[in-house]
């Protein structure tokens, strides 16, 4: 009998540039929602750049949330697999977090500890200019069927996650000081001007 493969679900991209931060209010969203066993861990990726090698050595199979130009409409979610994924990491750059991923992927590569499965969640970005914004309408009503499709991964990868039974505690969140989703969104809304 095999042991169970170590699966990383990484989220990178930047909050402060509104939809950029899709992919770690996906993985935010994802830790929130789902227990998961313990050979998968959870990550908030940020902009750390080559500071995940370490993770993806760790790791055999990587599923990563991100915002990717696709050149599609607004809030189009679609899933790239395998040697496709550094292409579209890289395509249309966005912000400096692209390079660095694609770097990590080719420095992993390097190391011999690439992941055996790959698999990219992309969604198409409406505004990546509203410094401190949070993310557009098209963008996180993607939020939702971006985890489900997760979830469908990862179980052909034989991962069965679980919905939460009961709500995480104060404290556990992926993101802390006052720049998680929810406390986020509230800053928002409280900062914007009424008409």
């Amino acid at each position: 009998m095999t042991d169970a493969p170590r699966v990383l679900i990484l989220g990178i991209g930047n909050i402060l540039w509104a939809d950029e931060g899709f992919g770690v209010r996906a993985v935010e969203a994802f830790h929130r929602a789902y227990d998961v066993p313990a050979n998968v861990t959870v990550l908030d990726g940020g902009t750390q750049g080559l500071y995940l090698v370490n993770f993806l050595q760790d790791h055999d199979h990587l599923l990563v949330f991100d915002a990717i130009d696709y050149g599609l409409e607004p809030g189009t979610l679609k899933l790239v697999r395998g040697d496709e994924v550094p292409k579209f990491t890289g395509a249309k750059k966005m912000s400096l977090h692209q390079t660095g991923f694609q770097e990590v992927l080719s420095a992993a590569d390097l190391l011999g500890a690439a992941p055996r499965e790959l698999a990219l969640i992309g969604c198409q970005p409406l505004d990546l200019e509203d410094w401190g914004g949070a993310l557009t309408e098209p963008v996180r009503g993607r939020i939702a069927e971006s985890l489900a499709l997760a979830c469908a991964i990862l179980a052909e990868w034989g991962v069965v996650v679980a919905p939460r039974a009961t709500p995480l505690p104060e404290g556990a969140a992926l993101l802390a000081n006052d720049i998680d989703h929810d406390h986020y969104e509230r800053r928002e809304a409280a900062a914007s001007p009424t008409i």
